[in-house]
């Protein structure tokens, strides 16, 4: 690890806060997890394309996380003072909000994922200065970002604009509920921060200054709403110490949003590379730098990451909505299969989706698209159409849509991509990475070590730590038995089976009216 006391362990932790569940990790000098915990918790709907989190819930999942998995790194005959730092990665755009007077939490979580918002979307893309909102974000008015799940939260809970009106309602993402929860600061107070790659994703901060902007609160109507206090991605200081707990005291020196940290994790430090995640949605990053591009082709412009006392560094970004959660739809509401493994073996007992495609676009399509008048629709069953097919279909659904991120790159960066870097839980499928490398025609890396998202976590922990100073020093950090998928498709069949995609995509449009749109979520 390169660290400051030779001849000793030194190890670093994360907690890593998704969309279906919770995990802490505790990694050694060569970016393996010595001990781990994992805890799924209840997704709640309360209406079609509704998703929500108990904010207590979540918390409740990172305290369970923390004692189960240290006290197994105890019985290996550890010692808590061997952690040196612990970083925090979180899903990005999920939105909490709570009276700072109490701490009391005024509404459930609003998830990344949720499309209530659509008919504020389109009231805000009509109205005065939307046309600045892309260039000063990075980010396209959509259901996606923080700033209008707030806005909906304001317009539908009294309680929650009662506090608003008096100046006391606190906004976060799910890293600066947990910090506000879970830590101190050195004077014991509350803290209530987040970095800049989770800010990056609110609509509320100016891409180029890193700070958030007053046109854009304003246009979003949340002037009076409290922000969290803006810091890098790690940080000596910013994020305070565990306030209970197995960890008591231990520095909180990174955070970082899920995608960041994947980036991170994956090492993909230098401009021009790539990464991409397979969760449940699939996101693929790539560094474009120093200087923020703002995106031509439907991509998001974010923040990559920001060690402390550096630059930023930026990337595009590439989200697509559903990609993990389709296999767990095959397995949970069609029960077309009993474990989510098994979609990779069935997809591969055919040669082909036999004329199916699979357009999984249960809260509309996001990026290189964002269409939010489309629905989950399947093209070409027929008689002669098996489960093999439609698993098949599912798979190559997202496949096609990181075909789609990776032109829209090119486009904008004027750079090939000769390599993409993967992890997430499909990525665990070798048969579902080979079809991934043949729709795309380029390389699939796979590291034996896939809890990347959680590493990039712990690294930023690491630098704010100062365990490391420089990138160099993170070359042994999981850098074993890396396997490698090469394409084996030609040409001709990488582009007629993207034409036949991208038709399906067309042909998903408008099925939800503006009418459908406003009965829906209002």
């Amino acid at each position: 690890m390169n660290g400051t006391d030779q001849g000793t362990s030194q190890f670093t932790a994360a907690i890593d806060q998704g969309t279906t569940s919770t995990r802490f990790f505790i990694f050694d000098e060569r970016g393996e997890p010595v001990a781990k915990h994992q805890e799924e918790f209840a997704q709640i709907y309360p209406h079609a394309g509704w998703i929500e989190h108990d904010p207590y819930v979540l918390i409740q999942s990172v305290r369970n996380c923390i004692e189960v998995a240290t006290a197994k790194f105890l019985a290996e005959g550890y010692q808590p003072k061997d952690i040196r730092a612990i970083g925090i990665t979180n899903q990005r755009e999920t939105s909490v909000i709570w009276d700072v007077r109490n701490g009391k939490a005024l509404h459930n979580a609003i998830v990344w994922a949720d499309s209530r918002t659509a008919h504020i979307v389109r009231q805000l893309k009509l109205k005065d200065g939307a046309d600045k909102v892309l260039e000063m974000t990075g980010l396209p008015l959509s259901t996606y970002p923080s700033a209008v799940k707030v806005k909906w939260i304001l317009e539908h809970c009294k309680a929650a604009r009662e506090v608003y009106d008096e100046g006391y309602l606190a906004f976060g993402t799910v890293d600066s509920w947990l910090l506000y929860n879970l830590v101190i600061g050195e004077s014991g107070e509350k803290l209530h921060v987040t970095d800049v790659t989770n800010a990056s994703r609110t609509m509320l901060l100016h891409i180029d200054t890193l700070d958030y902007d007053p046109f854009l609160k304003s246009f979003f109507g949340l002037e009076k709403l409290l922000l969290p206090k803006l810091a890098s991605s790690s940080n000596s200081i910013a994020y305070g110490t565990m306030e209970s707990g197995p960890l008591k005291g231990l520095r909180v020196t990174g955070c970082l949003g899920d995608q960041s940290a994947a980036l991170v994790g994956q090492k993909a430090f230098d401009q021009g590379m790539a990464k991409n995640t397979y969760g449940t949605g699939c996101f693929m990053l790539y560094n474009t730098g120093n200087k923020p591009v703002i995106s031509k082709n439907g991509l998001l412009t974010t923040v990559a990451f920001q060690l402390e006392n550096s630059k930023p560094v930026y990337a595009l970004e590439g989200s697509i909505a559903v990609a993990g959660s389709a296999v767990k739809f095959l397995r949970d509401n069609l029960g077309i299969i009993k474990e989510a493994r098994e979609v990779g073996d069935l997809a591969v007992r055919v040669p082909d989706s036999g004329g199916v495609v699979f357009v999984t676009a249960f809260a509309g399509l996001f990026a290189p698209y964002w269409i939010d008048d489309a629905q989950g629709t399947i093209f070409g069953m027929t008689n002669y159409t098996t489960k093999e097919h439609i698993c098949r279909a599912t798979v190559e659904a997202t496949c096609f849509q990181t075909k789609a991120i990776i032109i829209a790159m090119e486009k904008d960066s004027g750079i090939k991509i000769k390599n993409l870097a993967v992890d997430g839980g499909m990525s665990n499928s070798d048969e579902c990475m080979q079809m991934q490398s043949d729709i795309i025609g380029i390389d699939v890396d796979r590291p034996a070590m896939r809890e990347t998202t959680a590493l990039g976590a712990a690294i930023a922990a690491g630098f704010g730590a100062r365990i490391w100073s420089s990138f160099s020093d993170l070359g042994g950090v999981n850098a074993r038995n890396h396997k490698r998928f090469t394409t084996k498709t030609t040409k001709a069949q990488q582009t007629s089976q993207f034409r036949r995609w991208e038709r399906a995509v067309a042909m998903s449009k408008g099925w939800l009216t503006s009418e459908d749109i406003d009965q829906e979520y209002d």
